[in-house]
């Protein structure tokens, strides 16, 4: 009896020391190999966003035959911010709804970083095939008169809420001139304008900005520059593990394991401090990221944590997944997951669209990195794309949801039929 106790006790300790294995490993891999090339990324979007948005948008605003075209590719742009500034023009009447679904069909949010960074080649065949079939779904709704009664239903709500003036003026405005410098009236408006109605649901009603004086806006304000010098460093192991340099054996034994671990945690605070756990970007944010080159930085490094903790995440999940798969012996599980990989068929492709539906970048985060680890067919990576909308429904929902919900509708329905054909495809002929 005392020989099984001593047994199980072995094997519960061996477990532990496999899983803070796993923890540590997936730490260091999560940022050495994926939040590393993800922060430099955003940057550069960052900027050129910086510099464009607001020419886009009015753009857009200006080219009627072309809006479904145009709001695709503003979908297709890393990240929310190019689609999150479409949302708000379908009220107003600026785009059609044809615009609004297939700028939405297009998007892949802060996931397409992630495929981005690991799989280039399948981030450019998903875009591909997510702006096809974005402009095709966007021309044949707008066939359909669903977007006129979607804009009279929301003008009729809007009929019933007056005095937008006294409502406005009686906001506090302080929060959003303290952080910025900017005043409420020099405000950067895209896609609609100071004090109207969308202003007082995007900017009064939905979260977008802390308080100057807490201790959430203190640490991502004050350390987005210690932030970016990880994240440069960080780079430079990345960039030398992509060329099979081995970076725990440079000078510091164990650099890599160590700095990728920090990193992570790093990552992972920075994310809490900005009180981000499901979505990371709303339409005020990505304003204030044109307010000032300081914001870009700043919510560019909060949007870097949040994926790189995600991606943390998934990374963990799976190998713990194939950790009690196997019983506490890693390479059963692998088995396991081999043979379950050959028998999940259409059903991934369901899993893949169902998942796409959640708003929200995070579960889209979790499913692509479970694709870049083996784990889901190609046709559940883009069934997944063209069905998730990252963080740019929120806007619309906040604004109008009976919009939001057929948005998702016209959505899954081009999302099954690409999934499914890209499914036979793969199996006819690969």
């Amino acid at each position: 009896m005392y020989g099984v106790r001593l047994l199980l006790n072995k094997v519960g300790e061996n477990v532990l020391k496999e899983i803070i294995r796993l923890i540590i490993f997936s730490a260091e891999n999560a940022f050495i190999q994926v939040t590393v090339f993800v922060g430099a990324v955003l940057l550069i979007f960052g900027y050129i966003d910086y510099l464009l948005s607001g020419r886009l948008v009015k753009k857009i605003e200006n080219s009627k035959k072309l809006q479904p075209v145009i709001g695709s590719f503003l979908g297709l742009t890393p990240g929310c911010g190019g689609a999150i500034f479409v949302m708000p023009l379908f009220p107003r009447g600026s785009v059609s709804f044809g615009t609004v679904v297939a700028t939405l069909i297009a998007t892949m949010g802060d996931s397409a970083f992630v495929l981005m960074t690991v799989m280039p080649k399948e981030y450019i065949l998903v875009s591909i095939f997510s702006f096809i079939a974005a402009v095709i779904t966007g021309y044949i709704v707008d066939l359909f008169p669903i977007g006129d009664r979607l804009l009279e239903h929301f003008r009729e709500m809007k009929k019933a809420k007056n005095d937008l003036k006294g409502k406005h003026d009686a906001m506090d405005h302080s929060i959003l001139h303290g952080e910025t410098g900017i005043d409420d009236q020099d405000w950067p408006h895209i896609g609609h304008a100071e004090g109207d109605h969308i202003d007082l649901i995007l900017h009064h009603k939905s979260k977008g900005h802390q308080p100057v004086d807490t201790l959430g806006y203190k640490a991502t304000h004050g350390g987005y520059i210690i932030f970016w010098m990880i994240i440069s460093f960080g780079l430079v192991l990345g960039i030398l593990d992509l060329f099979q340099v081995d970076i725990n054996t440079m000078g510091i034994p164990n650099l890599g394991t160590i700095f990728g671990t920090l990193g992570t945690i790093v990552s992972i605070l920075m994310m809490i401090f900005s009180k981000k756990f499901l979505g990371d970007d709303t339409h005020e944010e990505t304003e204030m990221k044109l307010a000032s080159i300081k914001e870009t930085f700043v919510h560019n490094a909060q949007e870097t944590a949040f994926v790189g903790s995600w991606v943390f995440v998934a990374y963990l999940a799976y190998e713990l997944f194939v950790l009690f798969l196997g019983s506490g012996n890693y390479l059963a599980g692998e088995t396991l997951i081999t043979g379950f990989l050959s028998q999940t068929g259409i059903m991934a492709v369901i899993i893949g669209v169902l998942i796409g539906i959640i708003p929200g970048c995070g579960p889209q985060i979790i499913f692509v990195t479970l694709y870049t680890r083996g784990l889901v067919p190609f046709a559940a990576l883009l069934a997944n794309a063209i069905s998730q909308d990252g963080d740019a429904l929120f806007p619309l929902i906040a604004i109008h949801k009976r919009s939001a919900l057929w948005a998702t509708i016209l959505n899954t329905i081009p999302a099954l039929i690409v999934g499914v054909l890209a499914y036979w495809l793969e199996i006819s002929f690969f």
